[in-house]
C-alpha cells in the first residue's frame, strides 16, 4: 500500500507540473480512474490490485495517447470526457459519498461536462482537467498514507493544488507555458 501511495502521489505532482503533455495527462487520468474503481471492489485495501490496476491504467492511457497523436481532437474529445467522469468519483470519493446508481449519474454528467470543455476549449480544457486530475492524485494518494485525511483539509490541500496547477500551466507562475 506504501508503494501505491507513493506512486499515485508522484504521478499526481507529474501531471500537475506537466499535464499539458497529452501522454502524462492521460496517465493521470487512466490512474484516477482505476482508483475510483477499486472503490467498488470488495478487495482489500492491502490487495496487490491497489497497484495493478492504476499503474496498468495509467500505462494503457499513456500508450493510448502516444499512438494516437494524430487524431489528437478525438483523444482530446475523450480525454476530457474520461477525466470529467473520473473527477466526479474523485471527489464523491474525497467525500466518502457513496450514492449507488446516482455516482454514476453524476459521473455521466461530469463527462459530458468534461467533453464539452475539451471540445469548446481545447488546450484550456487540458490545462484546467489536468490539474485536477494531478490534484485528486496527490490527494488520493495522501489519504491511502493518512486514512483520516479527509473532508474540509484534504478538499483545502487539493483545491491549492489544482490552483496552483492552472496557475502555472496558465503562464502566471514561473515558467508555466500560456495556453494559447
Amino acid at each position: 500500500m506504501l508503494v501505491a501511495s507513493i506512486l499515485v502521489i508522484v504521478l499526481g505532482l507529474v501531471v500537475l507540473a506537466y499535464g499539458n503533455r497529452l501522454a502524462l495527462f492521460a496517465a493521470g487520468v487512466g490512474a484516477l480512474l482505476g482508483l475510483a474503481f477499486l472503490r467498488f471492489l470488495p478487495w482489500s485495501l492491502e490487495s496487490l490490485l491497489w497497484l495493478i490496476v492504476p499503474v496498468g491504467l495509467a500505462i494503457l492511457f499513456a500508450l493510448g495517447a502516444g499512438f494516437a497523436k494524430g487524431i489528437v481532437s478525438l483523444i482530446t474529445l475523450a480525454l476530457g470526457a474520461l477525466a470529467g467522469g473520473a473527477i466526479v468519483l474523485g471527489v464523491l470519493d474525497l467525500f466518502g459519498l457513496d450514492w449507488g446508481l446516482t455516482n454514476w449519474i453524476l459521473a455521466l454528467v461530469g463527462a459530458v461536462i468534461g467533453a464539452a470543455l475539451a471540445s469548446r476549449f481545447k488546450d484550456w480544457a487540458v490545462i484546467i482537467l489536468a490539474a485536477v486530475v494531478g490534484a485528486l492524485l496527490c490527494v488520493r494518494g495522501l489519504q491511502m498514507l493518512i486514512p483520516s485525511l479527509d473532508g474540509a483539509v484534504a478538499s483545502l490541500i487539493g483545491l491549492v493544488l489544482a490552483g496552483g496547477g492552472i496557475a502555472y500551466h496558465g503562464g502566471w507562475l514561473g515558467k508555466g507555458k500560456k495556453s494559447g
